[in-house]
């Protein structure tokens, strides 16, 4: 699956903010986003085959992470379209003071 298809969801967007502050069991993630089990694995299943994600076992339990490697690259992809925008905002505040 394509990352911006992945990162479109809400839910896995909540997903990946909930692993920013490090690795955590799919029990916490249901219980965070008040989603049923199979849902959330569901999302987990997309993140995973995007790259933006991976899992470990621990005994009985599976335990996620991000896979930072892979949001540097969407973030160095993002990065001059950041810029872009940077600029046009600027250049709209400017116009609105002049025309002020």
């Amino acid at each position: 699956m394509d990352v911006f298809e992945a990162i479109a969801e809400p839910n896995r967007r909540q997903i990946l903010d909930l692993l920013r502050a490090g690795e955590r069991p799919a029990g916490e993630l249901v219980e965070a986003l008040g989603l049923s089990q199979p849902g959330v694995s569901k999302h987990l299943k997309v993140l995973r085959d995007a790259g933006l994600v991976t899992v470990r076992a621990e005994a009985q339990r599976r335990l996620y992470r991000l896979h930072s490697d892979r949001l540097a690259e969407l973030d160095a992809w993002l990065a001059p379209y950041r810029r872009f925008w940077a600029d046009r905002l600027a250049a709209l505040d400017d116009h609105l003071e002049r025309e002020q």
